[in-house]
């Protein structure tokens, strides 16, 4: 049993093993009981659904404070906050990849969730990587921060024109390397057909397939955004971990709801570019002032301050009919991402 108490990235052991437990029930759950079958997830199942995830990862703060204190739990809760409202924009590329392919609605929890355990393992490397680096080279934040206020900039100041995925390089790069069907073949990622030039059978892949590949390096791509970000909240690798693990889960959940309605929170670009340049900045702040860190609690409070009042203004000007001044999708997102023009 004493294993289970050596530190793994700063932790022991049980303790990631509890979390990774709870996720693995998380996903059998998930598919095994409430989406054994395929159907069209609706808004009301969309919103009891994430609000499920939600309330067990807002739970988990609970068990960071047992275990870690009240100052790790302000980290944990901003981070989880941050990540799930940076994600944001990922909502807008999943739906026009889905758009693109056609695919159905009650195929594209199947997607999602099989997405969400590329997810587990790719924020995993990314994160260890990060953790890894950060402890040899503390400076390494400096460059995190300078780039999340650069960012934050960027995004309100330079927009993007319309996506156009069929000219995407990366879904080009796989039309060229796999055999790809033309058509939809129920909810399988992969079929076996006859070659039409050798007459013998062969796999070829469905475009649910292509769908879930480019969602996963389009999260990849997003992760280069928002890891950054939580690591100037804290380098506690299990709190960057589990915070980016449940926001996600969360928001995966939440796609069917917000899809329909992301025209509404058409300002929250302008409210995200100032969290990014504020979790930037707390750095340089905390470095001037002498601090060891910026205050946890002010952090979260300052976060909920700055995104509740993006989203107040976005509810208020759309439900009034203005539109914004530039309503596509910020560009610091949007130019690396796989499904735009330029990859």
């Amino acid at each position: 049993m004493e294993i289970l108490f050596l530190l793994f990235l700063g932790q022991p052991l049980w303790m990631w093993l509890v979390f990774m437990a709870l996720v693995a029930a998380l996903l059998i759950f998930d598919l095994g009981v409430l989406h054994s079958d395929d159907h069209e997830i609706g808004v009301a199942e969309s919103l009891k659904l994430s609000a499920m995830y939600i309330t067990l990862g807002l739970s988990f703060a609970g068990f960071i404070w047992w275990q870690m204190g009240g100052e790790a739990t302000a980290q944990y809760l901003t981070a989880f906050v941050v990540e799930k409202t940076l994600a944001m924009d990922n909502i807008f590329v999943i739906a026009l990849i889905f758009g693109f392919f056609a695919i159905p609605r009650q195929y594209q929890h199947r997607v999602l969730f099989w997405g969400i355990l590329g997810v587990i393992a790719l924020r995993g490397l990314m994160i260890g990587l990060g953790a890894t680096i950060v402890a040899e080279y503390h400076w390494v934040l400096y460059i995190f921060a300078a780039f999340l206020i650069v960012t934050g900039i960027k995004m309100l100041f330079v927009t993007e024109g319309d996506h156009d995925i069929s000219d995407n390089r990366l879904l080009k790069f796989l039309k060229r390397r796999l055999p790809v069907t033309d058509e939809l073949h129920s909810h399988a990622f992969t079929v076996k057909r006859a070659d039409p030039a050798t007459g013998k059978m062969r796999r070829y892949v469905t475009p649910l397939l292509l769908a879930l590949m480019l969602i996963e390096v389009a999260d990849l791509v997003f992760a280069v955004d928002s890891v950054p970000a939580v690591f100037t909240i804290t380098t506690d690798p299990y709190i960057v971990y589990t915070s980016n693990i449940f926001a996600i889960l969360g928001l995966r959940a939440l796609y069917f709801a917000l899809a329909a309605v992301l025209h509404r929170f058409a300002y929250l670009k302008y409210a995200l570019s100032l969290l990014l340049v504020f979790i930037g900045s707390k750095v340089f702040v905390a470095e001037a002032l002498g601090w060891e860190k910026f205050p946890p609690a002010w952090s979260l409070g300052i976060t909920f301050a700055i995104l509740g009042a993006g989203v107040a203004i976005s509810l208020w000007k759309t439900g009034r009919g203005q539109a914004p001044v530039h309503t596509e999708q910020p560009a610091a997102q949007t130019v690396a991402i796989p499904v735009a023009r330029e990859s």
